[in-house]
């Protein structure tokens, strides 16, 4: 892999970034408004932490099992979209005192970097993105491997400095809005139930 197609490469994921906030994205705006970012930074843990997992099962032929089963693919999907939605109900329904303020202290972090981990763990559709990704830019009269651990590093820096600032941005508006934690809960709730939504209405067509 040369430099051009490397930094032909790191551009194709920044304007990857550059899109509306997605699924981890509003997952990380929600958390960092309700739990601040200083906390929130161990659900971009877990959702990167995954994000290894499904770039190795790319690599080793996962996605073709995922996009070539609608079957699989479904129930993967629609695991992680109830998931998404029984976190945002909870939110929502989360009232606290009428004049407690937002708190990072209520999330323990195993407990949200287990959220990252299994939102992102549960979207097929990011297994299907690397395999389809990282050959378009692999020399193949190289070794594989070091140009695999080479994209799968820079996408991962990427991806967490992209949530790290949407993560700010919900810290600082959460910080302005000066609202109680019952008003809070339920902007992150429903921001939860809309990263189920995009989550529900993606899809690709399974070969049979």
């Amino acid at each position: 892999m040369t430099t051009d197609i490397y930094l032909v490469y790191l551009a194709a994921v920044a304007v990857f970034f550059a899109t509306p906030p997605d699924t981890s994205q509003l997952l990380i705006i929600a958390n960092s408004m309700k739990h601040g970012l200083r906390r929130s930074r161990w659900v971009i843990a877990g959702d990167l932490s995954a994000n290894v997992l499904q770039m190795t099962a790319a690599a080793f032929g996962l996605a073709a099992v995922i996009a070539t089963s609608a079957t699989a693919f479904g129930l993967i999907k629609w695991l992680g979209v109830a998931y998404l939605v029984w976190i945002g109900v909870r939110m929502m329904l989360s009232r606290g005192a009428p004049t407690q303020a937002r708190t990072d202290a209520a999330a323990h972090p195993a407990r949200l970097f287990r959220l990252g981990f299994v939102t992102s763990m549960t979207n097929p559709f990011a297994v299907v993105f690397f395999a389809a990704l990282f050959p378009q830019f692999i020399a193949l009269d190289a070794p594989v491997l070091p140009q695999l651990l080479i994209l799968g590093a820079t996408y991962l820096c990427v991806d967490g400095a992209t949530l790290l600032l949407w993560g700010w941005a919900g810290d600082r508006v959460a910080a302005r809005l000066n609202a109680s934690l019952a008003v809070i809960n339920r902007l992150c709730g429903g921001l939860m139930i809309g990263a189920a939504a995009l989550l529900g209405l993606k899809d690709i067509t399974p070969q049979r």
